[in-house]
């Protein structure tokens, strides 16, 4: 369900007004995502993703999504491009919600993609790496290492509700992950949530990467740590190391790893298990019985962080 902010017709032609998008053949809610309002918007023209941003959506960070994402499609690419109204601006109200307007893009997500996918997708990543230098704003990573021990705290001796001594566990993990933590990597824009549901294909040729509203200032290495964990383990819980040289190898076709970068993706990997086991973790918790959206097992990141912290080298990735 991601329809949280219903638009009634007449409302959506006053606003659609604004706009040179041609005549309006259909409008409907688009079933997946969980953070904003989406609509598939079709037209005479061409068909249009528009996207009404809830309340867990700061704001004050869209002008940075926007030009990352108007960046990175000046660059070549496929990634949502922001459609400017008549007035040229980006940014709208609609419904008492900010809003935009996307180009649409061809294609679908695939739960477990092959290693052609992966690496494809750590191809556009690294590229995407590289087209973002020239993102004038900032936009600090507010899940970054430094978020990971209030959160833990904020959801105190309830972490043991889902598991016994669960709390004293992920403070044992997250302790060691902290002091381990690499200093001096390459940093940049990353896009922070380059899960398979927001990458898109036809066949095994990448035609899309959407949805950059976790998009931040970080370690580039740790956005492949976040790649590793959403792309290389399979339903049974187990890692498939083809798929992880695949998406590497891919990566460095592109930008090639330093030394230091290298040595640092089980840290990395094992830092982005904890930040998702930890958000999911804290919504598992605190979200209503009657939410619209259903939280996410965080269990199936404390396996993942296991395994990170199990694997003796880099080689367990795939690593020559």
């Amino acid at each position: 369900m991601a329809v949280y902010t219903t638009v009634d017709d007449l409302t959506l032609a006053a606003f659609l007004s604004g706009y040179d998008l041609g005549n309006v053949l259909s409008f409907a809610g688009i079933a997946e995502g969980v953070e904003n309002s989406n609509y598939l918007l079709r037209t005479d023209k061409a068909h249009y993703i528009l996207t009404l941003y809830e309340k867990r959506v700061d704001a004050d960070d869209l002008p940075f999504f926007m030009e990352v994402m108007t960046h990175l499609a000046s660059k070549g690419m496929s990634c949502p491009l922001p459609v400017a109204a008549r007035d040229g601006s980006i940014l709208q109200k609609l419904m008492g919600r900010p809003c935009a307007v996307f180009s649409f893009l061809d294609g679908t997500s695939s739960r477990y993609p092959n290693r052609e996918k992966c690496r494809a997708l750590g191809a556009s990543l690294a590229e995407m790496h590289l087209h973002a230098s020239g993102v004038t704003r900032r936009r600090p990573n507010a899940l970054g290492p430094q978020s990971w021990q209030p959160l833990l705290d904020s959801v105190g001796v309830r972490a043991d509700e889902i598991a016994p001594s669960m709390q004293a566990m992920t403070q044992t993990r997250l302790d060691s992950i902290l002091e381990s933590w690499p200093k001096d990597l390459p940093q940049g824009v990353i896009h922070a949530d380059l899960f398979p549901n927001n990458v898109l294909f036809i066949g095994d040729h990448l035609t899309g990467v959407i949805d950059f509203y976790f998009a931040c200032d970080d370690v580039l290495a740790y956005d492949i740590g976040i790649c590793l964990n959403s792309w290389c383990f399979e339903a049974d819980g187990s890692f498939n190391i083809t798929k992880s040289r695949s998406l590497i190898r891919g990566y460095q076709t592109i930008r090639p790893l330093s030394d230091a970068e290298i040595a640092a993706i089980p840290v990395l990997a094992a830092g982005s298990a904890m930040r998702f086991f930890l958000t999911r973790l804290y919504d598992w918790l605190h979200t209503p019985k009657d939410a619209l959206v259903s939280p996410k097992d965080p269990m199936e990141y404390w396996s993942i962080l296991g395994f990170h912290q199990s694997v003796s080298g880099v080689g367990a990735y795939g690593f020559d």
